[in-house]
C-alpha cells in the first residue's frame, strides 16, 4: 500500500533540523474569529512578501527582526513591536527570534471604534507608525503567550479580554481614525468605495483562476484602468491581493477545521499540494502541516 500524502509530509516535517538546545522550536496558533495569535520561537525563518486583511501586531520577545514594512526596512530587537496595516506588504528574515503576533479583524477594531465614540461615518483605521517600543504591549504579547501554553478553563474568554485590552490600548496609542468618504463596510472588511465590488468579487471566486478582465468587470473598469487604480489604492497588484487572500482563507482554513491539506489547497485556487506547500511556506515559514499541528481555535 502506498502511503498517503500526510503522512510523506510528516516524514519530510521529521527530517527538518532541530534548534539549539538553548531556543525550543515553538509554533503555537489560535485561531478565532476576530483575531489570529501566533506565538513562535526559532532559531531562523524567512517570511516572504504578503500582506493581512486584519491589522497586525509583532512583539518581539526575544532575540532579532529585520523587517521591510512598507518601502521601509526595520532591525528590531527584544522589546520593540512591529505594526502592519490591513493590505500592507511586509517580509521578514529573522533570528534566535520569540515573537507574539496578533493578527485583529476590522470587525473587532470597527466594534471597538463605535463603542468608544471615535467616529460615526465611515472610516479608515490606520496605525501611526510601523515600529514602537511600548511595554504595555510586550507585556499583553507575554500574557497571550502564557494563556496559549496549554489548555486552561476559561482560555478563549481570557484571550477574548487581552485582545480587545489590546486593541483598546491600540486605539489610544498607536492608530488613527480617519474619517474618509470613500470608505465602505463590505464583507472584505472597509474598502475603498472604487474597488469594492471588485474586492467582493474576489472574496466570492478566490477559488478558480480569475483573469484581470473578470475581475475589472466587476469593478465596470477596463482592465488598464483597473490595475492602474487598483495598485494606486493598495499597493499591490491584483494578483498580489488575490495570492494573499488565498493564504488568508487557507491558514483559517487550516487552523479551524480538519480538512485535508490537499483539499484545502484546491479550495483556495491551488492546483497541487506541492504548489500550495511551497507558497504557504515562504510566506508563513511554516509547512502546512506544521502550522496545523500548532493551531488550536
Amino acid at each position: 500500500m502506498m502511503p498517503r500524502q500526510d503522512q510523506l509530509n510528516d516524514a519530510v516535517d521529521r527530517q527538518q533540523p532541530s534548534a539549539p538546545d538553548h531556543l525550543l522550536e515553538t509554533q503555537r496558533i489560535v485561531s478565532r474569529p476576530q483575531f489570529v495569535v501566533r506565538h513562535t520561537a526559532s532559531s531562523a525563518c524567512e517570511f516572504g512578501p504578503h500582506s493581512h486583511s486584519s491589522l497586525t501586531v509583532t512583539a518581539v520577545l526575544a532575540g532579532t527582526m529585520l523587517a521591510t514594512i512598507g518601502e521601509n526596512d526595520f532591525d528590531l530587537s527584544a522589546g520593540q513591536t512591529a505594526f502592519t496595516d490591513v493590505g500592507q506588504v511586509h517580509s521578514a528574515s529573522v533570528r534566535e527570534i520569540v515573537f507574539v503576533s496578533i493578527g485583529i479583524s476590522s470587525g473587532l477594531v470597527n466594534e471597538l471604534v463605535t463603542e468608544l465614540g471615535l467616529t460615526r461615518t465611515s472610516a479608515e483605521v490606520v496605525f501611526r507608525t510601523s515600529a514602537v517600543r511600548d511595554e504595555l504591549l510586550i507585556e499583553t504579547a507575554r500574557a497571550l503567550s502564557h494563556e496559549m501554553e496549554d489548555e486552561k478553563v476559561g482560555q478563549g474568554a481570557m484571550l477574548d479580554a487581552l485582545v480587545r485590552q489590546l486593541t483598546i490600548h491600540l486605539l489610544r496609542s498607536h492608530l488613527t481614525v480617519r474619517k474618509s468618504a470613500r470608505i465602505e463596510l463590505s464583507r472584505a472588511g472597509p474598502v475603498d468605495r472604487r474597488l469594492r465590488r471588485a474586492i467582493e468579487f474576489m472574496h466570492d471566486n478566490y477559488s478558480r483562476e480569475l483573469a484581470l478582465e473578470e475581475i475589472a468587470s466587476a469593478a465596470h473598469l477596463s482592465e488598464y484602468h483597473f490595475a492602474r487604480l487598483f495598485k494606486q489604492i493598495t499597493s499591490v497588484s491584483p494578483h498580489v491581493y488575490l495570492a494573499n487572500l488565498r493564504l488568508e482563507r487557507s491558514r483559517r482554513l487550516l487552523a479551524e477545521t480538519a480538512l485535508p491539506i490537499s483539499q484545502i489547497a484546491a479550495m483556495v485556487g491551488y492546483q497541487s499540494q506541492s504548489h500550495f506547500t511551497k507558497i504557504f511556506k515562504s510566506v508563513t515559514g511554516l509547512t502546512p502541516r506544521v502550522y496545523r499541528r500548532g493551531s488550536r481555535v
